[in-house]
């Protein structure tokens, strides 16, 4: 980001506050279509935010703090808008709730080369990307918490930058092929069309990195692979960044397969939800027990994430406060 592009300090003008930007394109980005952003920030904070054009923000309304909480998260989202990031009003709910400890773009942004960037939306994925990036101090991270926290969709976005920029020759995706409740029953087709629906999460996560043409295109040379983890034992996998996703749903004897699988030049992401286990009820999970015994084992990292985390839809993490509630009252 260019110093010379940085918002100037907002002015006060009577009852309400101007913010002056540089850049009235950026503005424009920032108050997104129909200024759906600007809506959001206003529904959060309860202040008023009018654009007049010029590259100008005018804040009104609300108390002086909810203005100044204002102020802050509009000079965020100006500068994700310079680093050409997106902002929807998703992003928008994230960064009101991170107070006064805003992520560092510069180091919590994974750019895939002739794909797309994505950013940190909290504090905690800030953390999260700061681990994924760190081969010096961590070959294996764990990212645990909430559905809609960015676990999966961050750690695949760093293994398909690194592919991309052909630091490593194989993308390894792996879950476990364990049903959500219900039984599929009998599937039809070859061995790739019967594995493919417990895969579907991840192919969108892929696509949405790479892109469609990129993606069918490494997958054919064999560069990456998403397998059941089942597929996994008895290989070593080198020179691989390796993502185990849904982990809440491995077995202990899985999931101890799973993290001894690590071959040399290789990293893992390890990521789930513990509370969120499919297994049956004479199965504990493994996730929850690798946490365990490998707390202050030197070169793991753990990111713990919260219903704060959650960046979907705004009701997901009202509809997991709600869960929490109710399973605290139990």
């Amino acid at each position: 980001m260019s110093r010379s592009a940085k918002p100037r300090r907002p002015v006060k003008t009577g009852p309400a506050e101007t913010l002056h930007f540089d850049d009235a394109a950026h503005v424009r980005a920032l108050a997104g279509p129909g200024h759906a952003n600007l809506i959001a920030l206003e529904k959060e904070l309860g202040v008023h935010v009018e654009a007049p054009g010029g590259g100008q923000l005018v804040l009104s309304g609300g108390e002086r703090q909810a203005r100044t909480d204002a102020a802050r998260v509009i000079h965020s989202l100006y500068a994700r808008a310079e680093a050409d990031l997106n902002i929807d009003p998703e992003t928008v709910r994230a960064a009101c709730r991170m107070g006064d400890d805003p992520v560092d773009a510069d180091d919590t942004i994974i750019r895939v080369p002739r794909g797309v960037s994505f950013a940190a939306r909290t504090v905690n994925q800030g953390a999260y990307v700061r681990a994924l990036k760190d081969e010096a101090a961590c070959d294996m991270v764990f990212g645990v918490g909430p559905a809609g926290t960015g676990k999966t969709l961050l750690a695949v976005a760093w293994g398909a930058a690194k592919l991309a920029r052909g630091e490593i020759d194989r993308l390894i995706i792996t879950r476990p092929a364990v049903e959500a409740g219900e039984r599929l029953g009998f599937l039809p087709g070859d061995l790739n069309e019967k594995i493919d629906p417990y895969l579907l999460p991840i192919w969108d996560s892929l696509r949405e990195a790479l892109t469609q043409r990129v993606v069918d295109k490494m997958r054919e040379e064999g560069r990456i692979e998403v397998a059941p983890l089942a597929f996994m034992r008895g290989r070593t996998l080198n020179r691989a960044f390796i993502v185990c996703d849904e982990a809440q749903n491995a077995t202990r004897a899985q999931m101890r397969m799973m993290l001894t699988r690590l071959g040399q030049g290789s990293r893992m992401a390890v990521t789930g939800d513990p509370t969120q286990t499919d297994l049956g009820p004479r199965e504990p999970s493994g996730l929850a027990h690798a946490l365990d015994i490998l707390a202050g084992v030197p070169r793991i990292a753990v990111t713990r994430f919260t219903r704060t985390d959650v960046v979907r839809h705004d009701l997901v993490a009202m509809i997991v406060d709600a869960y929490e509630r109710a399973d605290a009252g139990q």
